[in-house]
């Protein structure tokens, strides 16, 4: 999977959770879910229990710890992937 097609599957995962549309439809690898996008703590959770389904992986509460930005989220996702 290359990085443009995960960051288009991380697009759809966090759309519903996201408070900033403007920083949504301008999103890269630096983009930060909590202060760029404005999604809360709680929905956080949502969105990583949603990367777990989308790819059928389990993340540990370390790497939840860390998945704070998209470049991240992408590292972790491939990570687990080629685990």
């Amino acid at each position: 999977m290359t990085k443009e097609e995960l960051i288009i599957k991380l697009k759809v995962i966090v759309k519903p959770y996201i408070q900033d549309e403007e920083a949504f439809k301008n999103l890269t690898e630096e983009t930060d879910f909590i202060n760029d996008l404005k999604i809360n703590s709680a929905n956080l959770v949502d969105v990583i229990l949603d990367v777990e389904d989308e790819f059928n992986i389990e993340i540990d509460n370390d790497s939840m710890e860390k998945m704070l930005s998209v470049k991240a989220a992408m590292q972790i996702i491939e990570e687990k992937l080629s685990a």
